[in-house]
C-alpha cells in the first residue's frame, strides 16, 4: 500500500508508515519543538515511544494528561505544559479524546479564560481572535474521525456537561493518518470505536439537512465501515481493514458537518451521566433510536440497506445492524452496562438539551426520549 494525500479541505497524508513523515513536515515549517498531546493509557504504551524515534532533532515534550471524556481542566493542564516547554506546535496522538483536547489546548495557551468560555453556547463566548500554534492530528483509533473536524467537545468538570468549541480555527493544518497506528487496538475498542464512525455516517445521511456532498461522503463511508468492521475486530492485523475502518472514520466525520440526530444527544447523555465510552454508547442506542426514526425516512433507509448488500430492503436494515454488533462482540441492553433506570430522568434532560436531535429524522420531545431509554434498558 502507498501513502495518499489530499485535502477535504484537511491536507491529509493516508497509509501505512505515514507517521515516519512528521519529523520532516515540521522541519520545513521551521518548527522545532512540538508538543505531544496524548492520554493516559497511549502515555504508557510502546506505541508512543515508537512514533517519538521518528522525531529525532526535535525538542520534544509529551503531555499524556487525557482521560476518560476529556474535561476542561485537561485542557488547561495542557496548555501549562504547551507554555512549560516553550511549544512552538502541538501533535495530537490518540483517539477522539485526545484529539478533542490536542485541538484546543494552542488555543487555551494562547487566549484568555478557561476553554469553556470558548464552547459556542457559552453565554459571553470568547472570539478566537489571535493565531493559533501550528496542529498536527495523528488518530490512533478509527472512530471519532476528531482529526478532520473543526469542533472539540470538552465536558465542564463539574456538571459533566458536553460543550462544544467549533470553529474552523482549530482544525488540523495537517492529517497523518496512518492504519499501523491502529493494529494494536484491542477488539473491544476497534468494535467500539468502529460502530461510532459507521453511526457518524449513518446519522449524517438521515438527517433532513440540505447536503448532497455529505450525503454521497456518508453513504460511501457506511459502506466502507459495514465491509471492514468484522475483519477489523476478528483479524487485527489485516491492514487492509484497518486502512478502510480508518477512511470510513475520517468521512463520517466530515459528513456530519451537514448534522446528526437523536443516536448522538442520548450517547452524549450517556457519557455525561454514566461515563460510558462514546462509540459504545453509540453502539447500545443505535438500532433502539433508528427504529424509530425508520418511518420518517424510509427510502433513505433503502439505500443505507442496498449499499451494505442488505438482503430483504430498508425494513431489514435495523435488524442487520443489531446483528453486526453483536458479531462484533457488542451485546446486552444498557442496564448490562452499568446503566440504571433511576438515571433515566437525567439522561432525559440532558438528551433534550443536546444540539443533535435538532436534525433528527423525527422531531424529539422527552417523551420521545423516556421511551427510548427505557426501550434500551
Amino acid at each position: 500500500m502507498t501513502i495518499s494525500s489530499f485535502a477535504f479541505p484537511t491536507s491529509i497524508r493516508f497509509g501505512p508508515g505515514a507517521r515516519k513523515e512528521v519529523r520532516e513536515h515540521l522541519g520545513k515549517k521551521g518548527l522545532q519543538r512540538p508538543l505531544i498531546v496524548t492520554d493516559k493509557a497511549l502515555g504508557a504504551l510502546p506505541v508512543l515511544k515508537e512514533f517519538k524515534s521518528h522525531l529525532g532533532g526535535l525538542e520534544v515534550a509529551v503531555f499524556a494528561g487525557v482521560f476518560g471524556n476529556p474535561a476542561a481542566s485537561q485542557v488547561m493542564a495542557g496548555a501549562d505544559a504547551f507554555k512549560a516547554h516553550r511549544a512552538d506546535c502541538v501533535i495530537g496522538f490518540g483517539g477522539g479524546a485526545a484529539l478533542d483536547v490536542a485541538k484546543v489546548v494552542g488555543l487555551a495557551a494562547t487566549h484568555q479564560g478557561d476553554i469553556i468560555e470558548y464552547a459556542w453556547d457559552h453565554p459571553q463566548v470568547r472570539a478566537i481572535d489571535k493565531p493559533l500554534p501550528y496542529f498536527v492530528a495523528m488518530p490512533t483509533t478509527a472512530g471519532t474521525g476528531s482529526e478532520v473536524g473543526r469542533s472539540a467537545v470538552i465536558s465542564e468538570d463539574a456538571t459533566h456537561l458536553k460543550r462544544i468549541v467549533f470553529s474552523a480555527e482549530i482544525m488540523a493544518q495537517i492529517v497523518f493518518a496512518d492504519p499501523e497506528l491502529t493494529l494494536g487496538l484491542p477488539a473491544h475498542i476497534t468494535a467500539a470505536t468502529g460502530m461510532d464512525a459507521l453511526t457518524h455516517n449513518i446519522e449524517s445521511y438521515l438527517s433532513p439537512s440540505y447536503h448532497p456532498l455529505c450525503d454521497g461522503i456518508a453513504l460511501e463511508g457506511t459502506r466502507i465501515a459495514a465491509a471492514a468492521l468484522r475483519t477489523a475486530v476478528h483479524d487485527p492485523a489485516n491492514l487492509q481493514a484497518r486502512s478502510d475502518m480508518m477512511m470510513a472514520s475520517m468521512m463520517g466525520a466530515i459528513a456530519f458537518q451537514k448534522d446528526l440526530g437523536a443516536v448522538h444527544s442520548c450517547a452524549h447523555a450517556l457519557g455525561a451521566v454514566c461515563d460510558l465510552h462514546h462509540g459504545l454508547a453509540n453502539a447500545l442506542m443505535i438500532d433502539t433510536v433508528l427504529a424509530w426514526n425508520y418511518q420518517a425516512a424510509p427510502e433513505k433507509f433503502e439505500e443505507l440497506a442496498h449499499v451494505c448488500k442488505v438482503q430483504g430492503g430498508g425494513q431489514e436494515f435495523v435488524p442487520w445492524l443489531a446483528a453486526l454488533k453483536a458479531r462484533v462482540g457488542i451485546t446486552g441492553k444498557l442496564r448490562e452496562h452499568g446503566v440504571k433506570r433511576e438515571q433515566i430522568p437525567r439522561l432525559v434532560e440532558i438528551a433534550i438539551a443536546d444540539i443533535c436531535h435538532q436534525t433528527n429524522p423525527r422531531p424529539c420531545t422527552a417523551a420521545d426520549f423516556q421511551r427510548l431509554f427505557e426501550e434500551a434498558m
